[in-house]
């Protein structure tokens, strides 16, 4: 069975599992007009606008995942549960990965593009929450290479020195108040598939994101692809929005006839979480280079 988020079955015991600490908010680089003076849409474009000026993320990034599932019998999924260490280059996504066991036993150097809605385990933390999922899917990670992610002053357009925030991809039919939060239902104008966000928390002050509820994917070898729920645990370090902690829920798939197909397999739930974050000044060239694993092996992160 290949999940969206397996890169290697290994039958093995997780690490020890450590929550992850919150961050502090980022300091709000600008004025930002009231939530209630503004249509929930234009709410969204303003949410989007905060979150890209605080993009792109470092250069570098260095983080563990703790992945934890239960079986279809309702017993912890050994196989399924595993903590993997990543060593990334945001640039391209390009990352070293170390399977972790107990007793201070490392895997190999396996090299991996980490992302969401792929055949792969989701990550980075500092993944770009608002980007569309790929059209196609990229089973090889050595197969491409993602473009650049642009600057925070590439993304808004300016005319006549007023900046147009806008938003395009999804309709806002519901926007509440809970508390300090704002709460926004999102509708995809198109593709749903694609533009994947379905509900978002936001402080009602400074707009930045609190928890996001979106769509991806599970896919099977032999049951096909399936709908998952995937709900973020958001904080911020360094000013940089990280994900902590992904829940994810297998839903039914809807077929063509209207009849529901429910998955039978492992990993119905499942539990991903980010510890450890870190963003170093460097990391050495061959981290990214798979064909020089083999001779770097003596000289290996740990």
């Amino acid at each position: 069975m290949k999940f969206a988020w397996i890169a290697l079955l290994i039958a093995a015991l997780a690490l020890p599992y450590t929550a992850a600490t919150r961050a502090a908010d980022p300091a709000p680089a600008a004025t930002l007009p009231p939530y209630q003076t503004l249509a929930p849409v234009r709410v969204l474009g303003i949410i989007r606008r905060v979150f890209r000026s605080h993009r792109p993320p470092p250069p570098y990034e260095i983080y563990t995942m703790v992945r934890s599932q239960m079986t279809n019998y309702g017993y912890p999924d050994l196989v399924g549960s595993y903590t993997t260490k990543y060593w990334v280059r945001n640039t391209d996504r390009a990352a070293l990965t170390r399977r972790m066991f107990r007793d201070d036993y490392e895997g190999d150097l396996v090299f991996q593009r980490p992302e969401l809605n792929e055949a792969t385990d989701p990550g980075p933390p500092t993944v770009d929450v608002f980007a569309p999922a790929p059209i196609h899917q990229h089973p090889n990670p050595l197969s491409y290479v993602p473009t650049p992610e642009a600057s925070s002053g590439e993304t808004t357009k300016t005319i006549a020195s007023v900046v147009a925030i806008g938003e395009s991809d999804y309709d806002v039919p519901q926007m509440t108040v809970e508390g300090n939060l704002l709460h926004l239902m999102l509708k995809p104008r198109r593709d749903p598939e694609r533009n994947v966000l379905r509900q978002i928390w936001v402080d009602k002050h400074s707009y930045e994101l609190r928890k996001i509820i979106a769509h991806d994917r599970l896919f099977t070898d032999d049951q096909g692809v399936f709908p998952v729920t995937f709900t973020y645990t958001l904080g911020y370090l360094q000013s940089v929005l990280v994900i902590t902690k992904l829940h994810g829920i297998v839903e039914p798939r809807l077929e063509k006839d209207g009849t529901q197909t429910v998955y039978d397999g492992d990993g119905r739930t499942v539990d991903f979480d980010f510890q450890d974050i870190s963003f170093p000044s460097a990391l050495p060239p061959w981290y990214f280079d798979p064909r020089q694993y083999a001779q770097n092996k003596d000289s290996a992160p740990t």
